[in-house]
C-alpha cells in the first residue's frame, strides 16, 4: 500500500469510442432534385430566357373557383414556363405575392392552385377582376428588353411572373377541341 494514489477521470482517459463519429452530409438529397428542373435563381444568374406557356393565357378561369373548372383540362398538366423550374413567385397587381411549387416543374395547375388558395373564400362581388387573363414575364417586354438603360431593372424582374386579371372571361383559342361541321353551312354554300 505504499503506492501513491492517482486520480483517473474515466470519462476522458482510457476510453475509446466504440464507433467512429459520423460526418454530416452538407449537400441536399439527390432524390429531391429532378434532372432538368432548375431554380429561378439559377436562371437569373445564367440569364436564361423564359417562355410563358401560351395555353395559360385567356383560360376564362375564375380565380375564386377550383382550377378543375377550366373548360380545357389538358392545359393543367402543361408546364407554366420553359425551362422547367421548381418554384416561381407570382405577383398580383395589388402587391400580393404567391408561390407556385412543384419539384418536377411548375405546371399551369400549380400556378392556378397558388392563385386560388388566397381567393377561394372571396365572394364574386368582392373581386373587381375575377378572371385570369394570363401571366407575363416582364424581362421579355419590349420596353425592357430593347432599352440598354433598363438592364438593371430587367435583371431585378428576372425571377418573377406577373398575374393579369380581367373583368370578363376572355377565352383563348389555344388548345381548343375539334369544330363540329354543321350540315346547314354546307347547304348555304351552294
Amino acid at each position: 500500500m505504499a503506492e501513491p494514489l492517482t486520480r483517473v477521470d474515466s470519462a476522458v482517459q482510457g476510453l475509446e469510442p466504440s464507433s467512429p463519429v459520423k460526418e454530416k452530409v452538407s449537400h441536399r438529397r439527390t432524390s429531391s432534385s429532378v434532372a432538368g428542373v432548375q431554380s429561378m435563381k439559377d436562371l437569373k444568374t445564367s440569364q436564361t430566357e423564359i417562355q410563358v406557356a401560351k395555353e395559360s393565357q385567356g383560360t376564362g378561369w375564375k380565380i375564386n373557383t377550383s382550377p378543375m373548372t377550366v373548360d380545357d383540362k389538358d392545359i393543367l398538366k402543361k408546364p407554366l414556363i420553359t425551362p422547367l423550374v421548381r418554384a416561381v413567385d407570382l405577383h398580383f397587381q395589388h402587391g400580393v405575392v404567391v408561390t407556385a411549387r412543384n419539384r418536377q416543374g411548375v405546371t399551369i395547375k400549380d400556378a392556378m392552385d397558388a392563385i386560388h388558395k388566397p381567393n377561394k373564400k372571396r365572394a364574386d362581388d368582392e373581386l373587381s377582376e375575377p378572371y385570369l387573363k394570363g401571366f407575363e414575364w416582364l424581362p421579355n417586354h419590349p420596353q425592357l428588353k430593347d432599352d440598354p438603360d433598363k438592364a438593371e431593372e430587367r435583371e431585378a424582374e428576372w425571377d418573377r411572373l406577373y398575374i393579369h386579371l380581367s373583368s370578363t372571361p376572355g377565352v383563348s383559342s389555344f388548345g381548343g377541341g375539334k369544330k363540329k361541321k354543321n350540315k346547314n353551312n354546307n347547304a348555304d354554300a351552294e
